[in-house]
């Protein structure tokens, strides 16, 4: 009897080897393969979508960050035209204010809610200053220009006028004053008095101590010290007295 080897010979071996590897395959799988991860269809493919993802989420971090970084920029550069802007319409409306005190002889508010107003002209031509003494020394009062002591003498007034200024804002010329500079007060009646620097020294603020009376009419400029300190509000205070002439 002839067998299905003598009929087909190798070639029946190799069907039958055929069906044996189609019966070890899953149902609906035509073939199967190890994946080797140097093939570039196997693991390489699925390392290069990994680097691919990876570098996805760092150029949208880089993007988040330099979006970050240009919108808080631009929040700051608002904020400080706005505070830039306030000031100077500040000034604007004081100076009109001043205007208006030296026409009726009476105090202006520079605007309607203001706890302050204009009581002198406060002028230093060698130091190129020219600002507007508020009453009251409050921070706010400070906040848009020098503060006249409340109890202390009107500018240009017998006695002793005290005024206080930030330092870093509208007394920042006093670092450079020098004794022997003239002070220029221009009143609420529109007339002048001029005043030379006599003296000036650096006190603790806890001891110091200002006369109410003066032989000659007298202004005491006083502001915080030291003039480049980077952090406001210490102890020291730069006093500058200036007297009629």
């Amino acid at each position: 009897m002839t067998t299905a080897v003598d009929r087909g010979g190798p070639f029946a071996h190799q069907e039958s080897t055929s069906r044996n590897w189609m019966r070890a395959t899953a149902p609906g799988i035509g073939f199967r393969f190890a994946v080797d991860e140097s093939s570039p269809i196997g693991g390489g493919l699925v390392l290069d979508a990994r680097r691919k993802c990876g570098l996805r989420w760092r150029r949208m971090a880089l993007a988040l960050a330099v979006a970050a970084l240009v919108i808080g920029g631009t929040m700051s550069l608002g904020h400080g035209v706005y505070l830039y802007g306030k000031a100077q319409l500040a000034q604007v409306l004081l100076h009109s204010a001043w205007n208006k005190t030296r026409t009726t002889g009476e105090p202006a508010r520079p605007w309607p809610w203001a706890d302050t107003h204009p009581v002198a002209r406060l002028i230093m031509p060698a130091r190129n200053a020219d600002v507007l003494v508020l009453a009251g020394a409050s921070g706010r009062t400070l906040a848009f220009g020098p503060g006249h002591l409340d109890g202390s003498s009107i500018p240009g007034e017998p006695g002793n006028a005290v005024i206080t200024a930030h330092r870093d804002t509208h007394f920042r010329f006093l670092q450079h004053a020098a004794i022997g500079d003239d002070v220029v007060i221009e009143r609420a009646n529109g007339t002048r008095r001029h005043f030379r620097i006599t003296s000036s020294y650096v006190a603790d603020h806890r001891a110091l101590n200002l006369p109410r009376d003066t032989p000659r009419p007298t202004l005491t400029l006083v502001t915080c010290f030291p003039f480049d300190a980077l952090n406001p509000g210490g102890p020291l205070r730069y006093v500058v007295v200036a007297e009629a002439i």
